[in-house]
């Protein structure tokens, strides 16, 4: 799959609908000052967003709009979108403009019973700006849901978790020797986030990325499993089969992509992971 990146050019005329969700874009941000940066982090009057998509049947509950966040902390093996690990690659879009066009989008979300959801890279490393931004899309009697991989969790107070109607928590392994294998970072944080939304009941959805011969093992998932039932939120397991989709991403930006051998797992691989997260009591699929 091939896609070129979006061509230089003013913030203000980058569209933020997407082609797909697979299209590169970098250094939309370079021309923002470092002083602004710094600002729009702390206050969250502007956040740097990869797109939108719309019609999103995965993202949540119903038909999602989604917005794409940049800047992540983990590096994680299969990750189809390095080009939003840097803040920078963003677009510079200020919080009234996004809400703007969320507010485009809010009386079918709320007709077809689906809703936003802000995903990334890591929305929570722009943690001000994904506040206001979902608080203001509820307002509007919005469904509303975050995607994380919950390593920042500890930068959502109580009251703003309570506020977020789902949490969409990216697990991508339990041991923290596999965490680190696949991600470059401990996971210890991630467990203590886990454990808080389920002190908080918290709705969760867990989703958990099966590579053959990195996160397949059977042993590594039922902990898993085990660990998110016993948390008594989780309205739902997605088991989620890796693919290449992202490859060529990894070879524009000149990263070595370790998985470039690596085959996407079978139907019955699929099935059997299933089974695992099935087993331990949760609504897998």
């Amino acid at each position: 799959m091939e896609s070129q990146p979006v061509p230089a050019m003013a913030p203000e005329t980058v569209p933020l609908e997407a082609r797909s969700p697979f299209e590169m874009r970098v250094q939309l941000g370079e021309g923002v000052p470092e002083t602004d940066v710094r600002t729009a982090l702390k206050t969250g009057d502007m956040g740097f967003l990869h797109s939108y998509t719309t019609g999103s049947a995965v993202d949540g509950p119903g038909i999602r709009l989604v917005v794409w966040t940049t800047a992540c902390m983990f590096r994680c093996q299969y990750c189809h979108n390095p080009d939003t690990w840097t803040l920078r690659n963003g677009i510079p879009v200020t919080l009234d403009r996004a809400i703007e066009e969320v507010r485009k989008y809010a009386p079918g979300l709320k007709i077809m019973h689906g809703g936003f959801t802000l995903s990334g890279a890591e929305p929570l490393m722009q943690h001000p700006f994904a506040v206001r931004l979902l608080a203001a899309v509820r307002e509007m009697g919005v469904h509303t849901a975050i995607e994380t991989n919950g390593c920042f969790g500890n930068r959502l107070s109580d009251e703003e978790l309570r506020s977020i109607d789902l949490v969409i928590l990216d697990m991508k392994a339990f041991t923290p020797e596999l965490h680190r294998l696949v991600t470059g970072m401990d996971n210890e944080e991630v467990l203590v986030f886990a454990r808080r939304l389920s002190e908080l009941k918290r709705p969760m959805w867990l989703r958990y990325v099966l590579v053959p011969g990195l996160t397949d093992i059977p042993e590594e998932m039922g902990a898993l499993a085990e660990f998110c039932a016993s948390l008594g939120i989780v309205e739902r397991a997605e088991i989620l089969p890796f693919h290449q989709l992202g490859r060529y991403k990894w070879q524009r930006l000149g990263i070595e992509y370790p998985l470039g051998a690596t085959e996407p797992p079978s139907n019955d691989q699929v099935a059997q992971a299933v089974a695992i997260f099935r087993d331990a009591g949760l609504d897998a699929s």
